[in-house]
């Protein structure tokens, strides 16, 4: 018996000691197909023996990720030249999927590109070019110079060329195919164009020369086993123009049969519909990135940067992080920095679709691509390049553009049989004509057998699924809302319940301090020890109290010891005392009396306002309250989500009463108070338990992981980056609005879709028994094809107009 097993080694990350290794060797022994595994740890490496027939090397590091470790991966987006099909890209697709070291590929038929996730440690990037090569197509890395806009220009000049002589030398075949038809037997023909060898003069370059692409592509696609719309094309076009060579030469050797129809106009009419519709085609897709374009377009595209003491104007790609930028009025801010000097107002639009200014001066942000109004600003770079927000929201854009939905993948399946099926058909149809419809006619058997081979190209089977998601995913950007792939676009419509955190998203999250009530003597030493002590807090509340006692013009102290505690409030030391801050739970833990505040505290938290508790050492203190204003658009916002079947829940870890007055201000009828972090987790598993479908929407930290687990994660974007980069959909406007436009957004794109699926598939299932029982011309058939294709493209182009 052959022994097929084979050995692999693996990078392990996130091992700390021999049972982390005992641990990975034990696991990857149980999966079925490895036969042996051993892990260094001083190495973090795993040596796998495997079955390739039962297991996969994708499987085995899946495996390895589920223990709790990670295998390092790396990712290349690849732009792809010589697809014309759906076919094309489901083979380039499994070619690469089967590289070993390839953990993923996807290939967007649209776009031209393929984003492929692999492990360094077992392929190169020029491994899987040379693969793709092999496939018979060319790839470079997105970005690479040898594929920049220029080349794309120039191939799309080149393709117009080919179009305009096409049409030059078969508008005579045309003129000649028309003339035929009793309706316009009142036409002219010169005899010249009747001519056999004027003919097959006009039509050969056409063939040959402008079809010689369609020649290339279907070599290369039966060279690698596979069949594609060149393999059809080819097909159909070498069928019409052959015939009517041989019928040509045969008028010669028997002159008394005279010279039979010809089909010279037909091959070369349908290369020339098929380009010209690959030629709108184009143009359509090009108009499905112009989100794109868009984004690209509000980078500044240079910087005035003072070094040694001198202005100087660089390429915004010179900046470098720490540079000096100087920005004047009427500018663009060329990266995102710090206000060092001067006082501004920036216009951030583009960015929060706030139209107000936003006064910015010294320790203020600023946003690469936002417009300074009226003063001179100077900003030291602190994001240059690819860490820049802007360039950040278009990776997220390009990435769910290339993405793939799970809808898609019917298509991809149908699309792998579908050419091999209807070159079989069409087979069947010259069989049957030719013996039994007209027995002995190898006229109207090879002309019925071309409009199968014709009409049954599969490009808008490839188009219907990625166009749209470009389309909706761009729109989508240009209102402010990301989505971070395809697949969210696609499962956002099928939400039920939306959870939504309070602070900072129903509410501003820029709460300020309302009340103080002292149990002792000073009033101000009272508020400097709570100050100190929510000073080392990141919490906004803990701001607010700390922004409000400076107010006051009290000086506050630096605390000895520090300590947050999630969910209850913060620990501190400060000059000597210990300072305890927070909620009941927090006080009554430590063994504190409250009950001498309690009054108080109701009364604070039916107006809505958060009231937390200060002891000093082991005695309680008194109470601070700060109140946070709701948004302006949450209660219509709110509404807007009801009125289209939504239930809405507010999650918070404020005290209930507080929470309870926010929520009916804002129209919310379920409210879950006192929640930790962990608790909104469980909360939002208990939901889908019951079988809902769950969105999180959250700003803070403290919400990451409950976005995680929700079905849907929706991040505000003026939040923090740690939320913005747990979510599923970024919201950059921090308008609750934004929710509801997400959700009418994928529903609208899942309805585009199924529309183009629907148009697609029922176009070629009519298409063929039409074609098949002679009802439809070869010329007329190619230019359905085209038309189908152009259609899907401008049925997506449609959600560009969608008003959000």
């Amino acid at each position: 018996m052959v022994n097929t097993s084979k050995q692999s080694i693996i990078n392990v990350e996130g091992m700390t000691c021999a049972a982390c290794a005992v641990r990975i060797e034990k696991g990857l022994k149980k999966v079925e197909g490895v036969l042996d595994a051993n892990v260094n740890l001083a190495s973090e490496k795993a040596k796998v023996t495997y079955d390739p027939d039962q297991v996969s090397m994708a499987e085995v590091e899946r495996k390895i990720d589920s223990l709790g470790y990670r295998v390092p991966r790396e990712k290349v987006d690849l732009e792809i030249t010589g697809m014309t099909c759906a076919v094309c890209a489901t083979r380039i697709e499994k070619g690469l999927n089967k590289l070993e070291g390839v953990t993923d590929a996807r290939v967007n038929l649209a776009l031209e590109t393929a984003t492929v996730k692999y492990s360094p440690h077992q392929i190169a990037v020029k491994d899987i070019l040379d693969r793709v090569e092999a496939i018979g197509y060319k790839a470079t890395p997105k970005g690479d110079r040898t594929q920049n806009p220029t080349d794309q220009r120039r191939e799309a000049d080149s393709q117009k060329g080919k179009l305009f002589f096409a049409i030059l030398l078969s508008a005579p075949l045309l003129w000649t195919m028309v003339s035929h038809f009793e309706w316009t037997s009142f036409i002219w023909l010169p005899d010249l164009f009747m001519n056999p060898w004027v003919q097959l003069a006009l039509a050969t370059p056409v063939q040959f020369v402008v079809g010689k692409q369609f020649y290339v592509g279907a070599f290369k696609a039966l060279r690698n086993g596979s069949a594609n719309m060149d393999v059809l094309v080819a097909l159909g076009t070498s069928a019409a123009y052959f015939y009517s060579v041989y019928l040509s030469l045969r008028s010669l050797v028997v002159p008394s049969e005279g010279m039979a129809e010809l089909y010279f106009e037909t091959s070369a009419i349908l290369i020339t519909l098929i380009l010209l519709g690959k030629w709108f085609e184009a143009r359509a897709k090009g108009r499905s990135s112009e989100a794109i374009k868009k984004l690209m377009g509000l980078q500044a595209k240079n910087a005035t940067v003072i070094r040694d003491g001198q202005e100087r104007t660089v390429p915004v790609e010179e900046v470098r992080v720490g540079d000096l930028v100087l920005v004047k009025p009427g500018e663009k801010v060329p990266v995102d920095g710090e206000v060092v000097e001067g006082r501004s107002a920036v216009d951030e639009s583009m960015l929060t679709g706030e139209s107000i200014p936003v006064d910015k001066a010294a320790g203020d942000t600023v946003t690469g691509a936002t417009l300074n109004k009226n003063g001179s600003l100077r900003i030291r770079a602190t994001k240059v390049g690819r860490d820049t927000v802007l360039a950040q929201i278009i990776q997220v854009v390009e990435e769910a553009q290339g993405s793939k939905a799970p809808i898609q993948r019917m298509a991809d399946k149908v699309s792998g049989i579908f050419v091999p099926i209807v070159v079989g058909i069409a087979f069947v149809t010259f069989l049957i004509w030719y013996l039994a419809v007209a027995p002995g006619d190898v006229a109207a058997a090879l002309e019925n057998m071309i409009a199968v081979l014709v009409i049954a190209c599969p490009c808008a089977l490839g188009l219907a699924t990625p166009t749209s998601i470009m389309a909706g995913s761009g729109r989508s950007a240009e209102a402010g809302i990301l989505f971070k792939s395809g697949e969210h676009l696609e499962s956002a419509h099928r939400i039920d319940t939306v959870v939504l955190d309070k602070t900072g998203t129903v509410t501003t999250g820029e709460p300020e301090l309302t009340d103080v009530v002292s149990y002792q003597t000073d009033e101000n030493a009272f508020l400097q020890l709570v100050g100190a002590a929510e000073k080392e807090s990141e919490h906004p509340l803990a701001q607010a109290i700390v922004e409000g006692i400076r107010e006051k013009g009290l000086p506050l102290a630096d605390a000895d010891r520090f300590e947050a505690i999630p969910g209850y409030g913060i620990r501190a030391d400060v000059n000597g005392r210990a300072v305890l801050i927070g909620t009941r739970r927090l006080l009554t833990e430590h063994q504190i009396a409250i009950d001498n505040a309690l009054a108080s505290m109701e009364r604070l938290e039916s107006e809505g306002k958060t009231a937390m508790l200060v002891a000093v050492d082991g005695m309680l203190a008194g109470i601070v309250a700060v109140a946070d204003t709701m948004k302006d658009t949450s209660k219509e916002a709110v509404a807007r989500l009801k009125a289209i079947g939504l239930r809405v829940i507010m999650v918070t870890g404020d005290n209930e009463r507080t929470a309870k007055s926010v929520a009916k201000q804002a129209g919310i009828d379920h409210v879950i108070a006192e929640v930790l972090p962990e608790g909104k987790v469980n909360e939002i598993k208990r939901l889908q338990a019951e079988g809902h479908k769950v969105a999180m929407v959250g700003d803070g930290i403290n919400d990451a992981p409950a976005l995680v687990a929700a079905d849907i994660g929706m991040a505000i974007g003026t939040g923090t980056d740690v939320a913005v980069e747990a979510a599923d959909i970024t919201l950059m406007r921090g308008d609750l609005n934004s929710i509801a436009d997400a959700f009418q957004m994928s529903k609208r794109t899942i309805r585009n879709i199924k529309q183009n699926l629907f148009w697609a598939f029922s176009y070629n299932t009519m298409g063929i028994p039409i074609a098949a029982a002679g009802f439809l011309a070869p010329w007329l058939a190619g230019a359905a094809m085209a038309f189908s294709s152009v259609s899907v493209v401008l049925n997506a182009l449609r959600l560009q107009r969608v008003k959000l």
